[in-house]
């Protein structure tokens, strides 16, 4: 295999250095505040079951306490892919305020809620303010800051990405621990509202070129195909349901998500898709989306699978388990200014191939996993893991929209805010299979239920491995897109090819 490695020297020094236009450090400060407050309060909610469950005016048991966050997670995966257009159709300003607005009411609405229908409502409406912020706070820093700075900034939001959900669970039980579950959702509504307020102000209101239409036919299947996608994925491994309901949450995620992609290559020719799919015209983008996707899967599977080892093979307590977990989450989210000013001086490749091959070695690693394995073994092992992970990011995120021309940006971050969630569906739903699975044919030989679920999670971390090779593999064709992709309007006939030899910038490596 040949590399072209001309695309990883360090880029000349510019005479004069390259400034972000003015008033953009306040928009990007802001908008990556108020995605730190969206995503630590989306993960609160998990380690607050047991106390909405023991709540008498709730009065829910365990199954109904997780719609909080199945409910959370279906929002997310049915507003993100509508991002891309809602970012055509509105300014920065008005959708910053609408997303905005929106967390801060369903603050209010879970936090005084009087019943459990009511939560429930808060949570959603949170979610539907939380899905927007990410794509636009990603397509904000793309659009503002120089080429030759956007890793590091990428980095950071990685920093956010990466931290705010390891330290949700932590905030979280603080306030548990000397207040009610209300003040979860009623502490963080002022912090909200003043970022709201700040936004408002400082966001710009710039007219836009085309405003697209909405397409009535495409938010059902939208919803209906990520939605039931997600939702059906999430069901795997669950007891007690019925025979009918995975079959059937499957079968219409999938149907509903074939039709939204033909309806999507129709749309597309007058630029009035809801998620405009010529993105994967660009082959960089595509092979860092397919990346991501892979790297999503066995990451959040981990996060899932690895409390179960410690808790139900180990024995070990909950505390603990956080312990274990949160270093290598914070050590990520450290590393991510790091990794991105690397990138902006070497490119990709420098560091998503060593990434990918640690992340390659923490899987394979995890296979060894005994009931008498040290806890502060598995401790390295996480740490190791989100090592590999940290030098991953950052260039995914920054390759995967830098490949496209500037009026794709707010389509490829939707795209990639939904690869986050349907892969990590689907990592997380993979795992427990294969876990579950196992364990059951193993407690029918006879073998105690602890050693039977740390056999099933090897071969899932096995499964993690095999695949993560494709995902190595694929770190050999990354490299640094040029500065200007080009911005010529692009029309087609509904065919999304692979490539597209009018754009020289997407064109593979040697």
């Amino acid at each position: 295999m040949q590399i072209d490695a001309q695309h990883e020297r360090p880029a000349p020094q510019s005479p004069q250095p390259q400034r972000l236009p003015a008033g953009g450090a306040i928009t990007i400060a802001t908008l990556l505040v108020s995605a730190f407050v969206v995503i630590l309060n989306e993960t609160a909610m998990n380690v607050a079951i047991s106390t909405l469950i023991q709540d008498p005016t709730l009065a829910i048991d365990e199954r109904a306490a997780q719609w909080l966050t199945t409910a959370f997670m279906l929002t997310m995966a049915v507003v993100i892919p509508a991002t891309g257009w809602l970012m055509a159709r509105f300014s920065k300003r008005t959708l910053y305020a609408a997303a905005m607005g929106a967390f801060v009411l369903g603050c209010i609405i879970a936090g005084f809620a009087p019943s459990f229908p009511l939560l429930l409502l808060g949570r959603v409406v949170q979610a539907s303010g939380t899905a927007v912020v990410f794509p636009l706070l990603m397509t904000t820093v793309m659009e503002l800051v120089p080429p030759a700075r956007r890793g590091a900034f990428m980095g950071t939001i990685s920093m956010v990405m990466s931290v705010a959900p390891a330290l949700g669970p932590t905030v979280s039980g603080v306030i548990l621990q000397f207040a009610s579950w209300r003040w979860i959702f009623l502490g963080v509504a002022p912090l909200a509202l003043a970022m709201l307020l700040i936004g408002a102000r400082n966001l710009g209101a710039r007219p836009l070129e085309h405003r697209p239409r909405l397409d009535a036919v495409s938010i059902p299947l939208a919803a209906l195909g990520f939605g039931g996608l997600v939702y059906g994925l999430s069901l795997i491994g669950a007891e007690g349901l019925p025979a009918w309901q995975l079959p059937v949450a499957l079968g219409v995620g999938v149907a509903s998500l074939v039709a939204f992609v033909l309806r999507q290559l129709r749309l597309q020719r007058s630029d009035d898709a809801l998620l405009d799919l010529r993105t994967f015209r660009h082959p960089l983008f595509t092979t860092t989306v397919v990346i991501m996707t892979i790297a999503m899967g066995a990451m959040f599977g981990t996060l899932i699978m690895l409390p179960l080892v410690l808790q139900d093979s180990m024995g070990l307590e909950p505390l603990h388990v956080g312990l274990i977990t949160m270093p290598g989450a914070l050590l990520t989210g450290l590393l991510g200014p790091v990794v991105g000013n690397l990138y902006d001086r070497w490119g990709p490749r420098p560091l998503v191939i060593p990434g990918g091959l640690v992340v390659l070695g923490a899987l394979v690693l995890y296979t060894q996993l005994h009931i008498t394995t040290p806890w502060w073994v598995v401790l390295l092992m996480q740490m190791v893991l989100m090592l590999g992970f940290a030098f991953t990011f950052p260039p995914l995120f920054t390759v995967s929209l830098a490949a496209l021309p500037k009026h794709l940006y707010g389509h490829g971050s939707a795209i990639v805010g939904t690869v986050q969630q349907v892969a990590g569906a689907a990592g997380t739903a993979a795992f427990v299979t294969i876990m579950a699975t196992r364990q059951g044919q193993l407690v029918a030989e006879g073998v105690a239920p602890g050693e039977a679920l740390l056999e099933g999670a090897r071969i899932a971390f096995i499964g993690a491995a095999a695949l993560w090779l494709l995902g190595v593999a694929a770190t050999f064709w990354m490299r640094k897109p040029a500065d200007d992709v080009p911005d010529e309007p692009e029309r087609d006939t509904g065919a999304l090819p692979l490539g597209d030899p009018a754009t020289p910038a997407a064109a593979p490596a040697p």
